[in-house]
């Protein structure tokens, strides 16, 4: 079985480690888990990581978060994963910080990094571990606020958050997306 797991970010140091790049942190968390490292690929930074008999195609798309469709689809095609095997990881501004949601399908709820997936692939039927970052912003400022650092306080539970979400990862591809779900959805997350 093969799988692609791909986490949703910018490239470049000024978005390391924001809101927005937190796809990119938890993939980033998974591979290093499994002594993994990336490489520059086409349209992504790339690995391909074996463990408990599954392959994991992992990716990090490289053409900034409004175009994360052509890599996901790039790698899709490339290494013949059908849209069941698919795992996005994406930051989620409708989610308080103690949230964890995954989900077989749904749409881009605004995002656009799953939007472009969406008019890449031309479907919402693939799984999102969405990663909530909370909305406290002031009116207008979203922009800002999701390109923003995690706040001091906040990064204990963000490290506690990135090890669920790669457990959520692990889970999906051992036992299924309905094990993965039980495990994170409905939990709230603290220290």
């Amino acid at each position: 079985m093969k799988y692609l797991i791909a986490g949703l970010g910018n490239i470049g140091t000024e978005y390391a480690h924001t809101r927005h790049n937190i796809g990119f942190d938890v993939v980033n968390q998974f591979v290093s888990k499994h002594d993994g490292s990336f490489q520059t690929g086409r349209l992504a930074y790339t690995t391909t990581l074996k463990w408990k008999g599954k392959t994991f195609v992992c990716i990090l798309p490289t053409t900034y978060m409004n175009l994360s469709g052509k890599a996901v689809k790039y790698w899709m095609d490339k290494e013949k994963i059908s849209t069941e095997n698919i795992l996005v990881v994406v930051d989620e501004l409708a989610l308080p910080l103690s949230k964890l949601r995954l989900r077989p399908g749904g749409s881009d709820g605004g995002h656009n990094g799953l939007r472009s997936i969406f008019e890449t692939l031309g479907t919402h039927n693939y799984a999102k571990l969405r990663f909530g970052i909370g909305n406290e912003y002031p009116k207008g400022m979203q922009a800002e606020f999701v390109l923003s650092k995690w706040r001091k306080e906040e990064e204990p539970l963000v490290k506690l958050k990135i090890a669920k979400a790669v457990e959520a990862i692990e889970l999906f591809a051992t036992q299924g997306i309905n094990a993965a779900m039980n495990e994170v959805n409905n939990k709230e997350f603290s220290l």
